[in-house]
């Protein structure tokens, strides 16, 4: 009968190898996630900033365009 071997997660959990592996994996998912979401929240944040200091001007023209 062949014998599986455990990996110890944590104090006192032991994990399958597979499990082991589907931790690891979705622990680097859950890192390059975060790392992304941080990467659009900064885009989004220099979109916003753009859009508030164009806004004025953008608004002021289309007046003018409007009202001509």
């Amino acid at each position: 009968m062949a014998e599986q071997k455990r990996v110890k997660k944590g104090k006192n959990e032991e994990v399958e190898p597979e499990e082991a592996k589907t931790v690891k994996k979705t622990v680097e998912q859950s890192a390059k996630e975060k790392e992304r979401d941080k990467a659009l929240d900064a885009l989004v944040d220099e979109i916003d900033d753009v859009l508030e200091e164009n806004a004025e001007e953008f608004m002021k023209s289309y007046v003018q365009r409007g009202g001509q």
